[in-house]
């Protein structure tokens, strides 16, 4: 190869190598101008044919070729990792002057919030919060807490039994149901715990009510127990007038009213002065005798009160609402009000 030749060769090969694409493409350039068969090749394999006095300047020219073309395509292969890089910098990029949208935050649904903020009152003055089964023995349900037999609150229009699921026929107190109250948790308790007694219980029960706005067949309750040596009603009208304005702020007032629960003697039902009129909230009461008696406590040496209201009634006063079935909806325009 003479050396006009081989300047044409290397510029043709410049120009290949600078037009390469991406890495394949040079990868190809750099074969045909480089590699074995490509003209600088060959014509570095016949340096040994030529007369002495030429091969040291076309050997020579022929490194030059070389090492210049191995540059450019360095120089080339550097630039085409940096374009690729860069490409995939910029898939990546974030503009961090554009607005950033927070996703909104979760928060616990308006019943749970009650639930705890109705146990928190009680947490502060002593009491222990315990939470018991929903699938209930119908001793606890009603016999230990002196319902009699007859009482219209054991019949199958106010009270969901279910069928054993060890196919044992159940009948009297071992029936087996969804639990309507929170209150057996009272025997539980206190066939475990000798007294003192502090402790509310919040939970889910059911009864067969109808759906509709103050009525569901699945709500929630708080019952509360008081056991000890020398608890008076003043006490439970005290204890329940310090909830009421914890709960409803320092301005409630609560009025007792004579009512009727078979396990408390004597039996109130408790109304708070809320906005402007009175509004029943719960149902409160002395400890009947026989309920200690079933439990293993001497009704002689202890006193006591329970006291049991509606979460979702709590609720519904408290901020407004007017329609229970609100709160099973998961419509966001509603619960999203409460966070």
């Amino acid at each position: 190869m003479d050396l006009e030749r081989l300047t044409g060769v290397v510029g043709d090969a410049r120009t290949r190598i600078a037009a390469a694409s991406d890495l394949a493409e040079l990868a190809t350039a750099e074969s045909e101008t480089l590699g074995r068969r490509s003209e600088i090749a060959v014509a570095r394999r016949g340096i040994g044919r030529l007369a002495p006095d030429r091969r040291r300047e076309v050997g020579r020219a022929i490194n030059e070729a070389v090492g210049a073309l191995t540059a450019a395509v360095e120089d080339r292969r550097s630039a085409l990792q940096a374009e690729a890089e860069n490409a995939l910098l910029e898939q990546d990029r974030v503009d961090l002057t554009l607005p950033y949208g927070r996703p909104a935050r979760g928060t616990h649904h308006l019943l749970t919030r009650t639930m705890e903020d109705v146990c928190d009152v009680f947490r502060a003055i002593g009491y222990e919060v315990a939470e018991g089964p929903e699938l209930e023995l119908a001793w606890y349900n009603f016999d230990a807490l002196n319902t009699p037999p007859t009482h219209p609150s054991r019949f199958e229009s106010d009270t969901m039994y279910v069928e054993a699921f060890d196919d044992r026929k159940r009948s009297g107190p071992d029936e087996l149901l969804l639990r309507t109250q929170t209150s057996p948790m009272q025997a539980r308790f206190m066939e475990k715990n000798p007294p003192p007694v502090y402790v509310v219980v919040p939970g889910r029960v059911f009864r067969t009510d109808t759906w509709d706005a103050t009525h569901s067949p699945v709500f929630h309750q708080i019952e509360g127990l008081a056991v000890d040596s020398d608890i008076t009603f003043g006490d439970l009208k005290g204890t329940l007038a310090h909830f009421a304005r914890e709960f409803f702020g320092v301005s409630a007032r609560t009025r007792f009213v004579p009512h009727f629960f078979p396990f408390t003697e004597p039996s109130a039902e408790m109304l708070v002065w809320f906005n402007g009129e009175w509004l029943e909230m719960l149902g409160c009461g002395m400890v009947d005798p026989n309920v200690f008696e079933a439990v293993g406590y001497d009704p002689d040496e202890v006193t006591g009160f329970a006291f049991g209201m509606g979460v979702e009634r709590l609720a519904m006063v408290r901020h407004g609402i007017t329609d229970i079935r609100h709160f099973y909806d998961s419509d966001l325009r509603v619960l999203g009000q409460f966070r």
